[in-house]
């Protein structure tokens, strides 16, 4: 999602020259999940064709791979005037800021995480994901806090009237419904890019429903989330389930046999999946990114996307106590789709 949106932005931002030129670097911080970097290497062949230059570090590979990425990365960072960034809540995004000298930065939509950056940085918080429950520091956070406050302070737009550090400003590239604090700039992300490159989509008779990674994140509990999708499937029909890069094999198996329904494990966001088509006539999902953004991309086509609430009741002891009201937002800020009541109550 944030490799899309960073071409979203470079289309919307006219820098098509630019990356023609090879002058748009993508730095790629690969990760240990295989459907994750099975996405990625997709996006990173649709980024090479726009011209990007795509660089693919193997961060996590083994114990040498952090310090060889940084090393590698030090001197690009360094001389980069404007830096695009996909993931602020990320530890190995915080440590590479801090290197970075660019007095031009951007942060590029990561989905609903977006909503939850732009409040913490307003009231001047650490930057810590939604779903992480309590507010105990662990020994890694205490050694990582000097980094991560650094990061933060870089993510801070500084005036032209400080001469002491000189400006900075800060953009966010955004389809959510974000409220920024003062000096950071809001660009409205429409998916553009995405519309003009594919589709229109071939639509089925049928209803698809878009799964989750809250179960995963422990928000959710599996069984909940289980019945839930078995009371969309019947009531409305639907006969394939779009998976969550992150949700297990176990759970989909489980999901097919009570469901029957078919499991299709997307490998490129679904934003591009339902452009490119074929795709129901009606999208179900819960509280998640993709309330926000396939209106957007799918503007025009008929298609109609509902969302189903989360009972509190789903909620796990371990979920955050910012969790409820985070869902709620996003399920009550989302435009242009249906809402619909509890699963269990249909």
């Amino acid at each position: 999602m944030q490799l899309l949106n960073v071409l979203e932005w470079a289309y919307g931002a006219q820098t098509t020259q630019a990356m023609e030129a090879g002058a748009l670097t993508v730095v790629v911080l690969s990760p240990h999940d295989p459907m994750t970097r099975g996405q990625l290497r997709r996006m990173a062949e649709l980024a090479r064709d726009e011209g990007c230059t795509v660089r693919w570090e193997e961060a996590r590979g083994g114990a040498a791979a952090p310090l060889r990425t940084i090393g590698g990365l030090a001197p690009l960072l360094r001389r980069a005037r404007r830096i695009v960034i996909g993931d602020p809540f990320s530890r190995y995004v915080q440590l590479l800021l801090t290197l970075a000298r660019a007095r031009d930065l951007v942060v590029v939509d990561d989905g609903t995480a977006t909503m939850e950056f732009i409040s913490q940085l307003a009231r001047g918080e650490r930057l810590v994901r939604w779903h992480r429950s309590g507010g105990s520091r662990g020994a890694r956070d205490l050694v990582f806090a000097p980094f991560s406050a650094t990061a933060r302070r870089r993510l801070t737009p500084v005036p032209d009237s400080d001469r002491r550090t000189g400006s900075r400003t800060v953009g966010v590239f955004s389809s959510m419904p974000v409220e920024p604090p003062p000096g950071v700039t809001v660009t409205a992300n429409d998916f553009a890019w995405t519309r003009a490159r594919f589709g229109p989509p071939r639509l089925t008779r049928g209803t698809d429903i878009v799964g989750t990674s809250l179960v995963e994140t422990g928000v959710v509990d599996p069984d909940h989330y289980l019945t839930a999708v078995r009371a969309l499937a019947r009531t409305h029909g639907a006969t394939r389930y779009f998976a969550h890069r992150r949700e297990s094999a176990e759970k989909l198996h489980a999901l097919e046999a009570v469901t029957g329904l078919e499991i299709v494990r997307p490998d490129l966001p679904l934003e591009l999946i339902a452009r490119r088509g074929p795709i129901g006539r009606t999208i179900l999902s819960f509280p998640s990114t993709v309330v926000h953004t396939l209106p957007l991309a799918l503007v025009g086509t008929g298609v109609k996307v509902a969302v189903c609430d989360v009972d509190p009741a789903w909620l796990t002891t371990k979920a955050s106590p910012r969790a409820q009201g985070f869902l709620s937002g996003v399920t009550g800020t989302a435009r242009d789709v249906q809402r619909l009541t509890y699963a269990g109550n249909f």
